[in-house]
């Protein structure tokens, strides 16, 4: 089977809007996004993370400064669409990576808070 370009979802929250915790959560959510699709950092095209505007206080992207491997991966930031109602203190993060995976064999990941996001996506 040839690779594919796949995206692997994943989302967390925080409690506050404080540097290490937006740190920490992300790098959680981003290992365990790795783990659980078995990704290798060199076959990981872009990695897409956007926060809801309630958090300010840090670039979720920081952590991937102290993960071995990812130097050279792509990485954007963005401030989440601000829709009312929405959950709070959120990060979400998009993988787009090269697997053999076909999409229903994709394990998206959704921690905290946002397990509300996909329930019927999330592994808890």
């Amino acid at each position: 089977m040839s690779t594919k370009l796949r995206g692997v979802r994943g989302a967390t929250t925080v409690t506050k809007d404080d540097t290490q915790e937006i740190l920490q959560a992300t790098e959680t959510l981003v290992s365990d996004m790795v783990q659980q699709n078995n990704i290798e950092v060199e076959s990981i095209a872009s990695v897409w993370m956007t926060m809801t505007q309630d958090l300010t206080a840090t670039f979720p992207a920081r952590c991937l400064r102290h993960m071995s491997g990812w130097t050279f991966v792509p990485v954007m930031c963005a401030q989440e669409v601000a829709v009312p109602g929405s959950l709070e203190k959120c990060i979400r993060v998009m993988i787009h990576y090269h697997t053999d995976r076909a999409q229903h064999e994709i394990r998206h990941v959704y921690q905290n808070k946002a397990t509300s996001l996909r329930p019927d996506l999330s592994l808890t």
